[in-house]
């Protein structure tokens, strides 16, 4: 990954929340300007908002799985899981909340919504969405399934 670049991205988007909420938001403001060349793309920003919607729903469900198990078993490091916990529980509802954000702004709103809209160009958005799919669980245990 070219972190130079995505440092670059992350310094031109502006915004709050944590640096993927950051790369989404900038994805989503590609995707949306360029629906009039590609209809195709409204499909694609559908499907990025449901799939990150999902993927924090999961990893909010495994936080909450994990606890219950430290639970059971009451481990010496139970306090500090529980206050891992907290942080996941906490950043998954800022994710959610953004997430609803975008998915309640009507089509026609979308042009009020673009801040910088011209910081991401078509290369920018490929390099966006390789770092965030390099995120998900599935990549990151790649080389675990190779060696297998």
């Amino acid at each position: 990954m070219d972190q130079g670049s995505l440092a670059r991205i992350l310094k031109q988007v502006s915004g709050g929340g944590d640096e993927i909420q950051q790369l989404q938001k900038a994805l989503l403001d590609y995707l949306d300007e360029n629906t009039e060349t590609d209809a195709s793309l409204v499909f694609s920003r559908k499907f990025y908002i449901a799939q990150w919607f999902r993927d924090t729903t999961m990893e909010t469900e495994k936080a909450i799985k994990s606890q219950k198990d430290e639970d059971s078993s009451e481990g010496t490091h139970h306090a500090k899981d529980v206050e891992t916990t907290g942080q996941i529980m906490h950043r998954a509802e800022s994710r959610k909340t953004f997430l609803r954000s975008i998915i309640k702004t009507a089509p026609s709103q979308f042009s009020t919504l673009k801040m910088n809209s011209d910081t991401v160009d078509y290369e920018d958005a490929c390099l966006i969405v390789r770092y965030l799919a390099s995120m998900r669980p599935f990549a990151q245990s790649f080389d675990i399934y190779l060696t297998q």
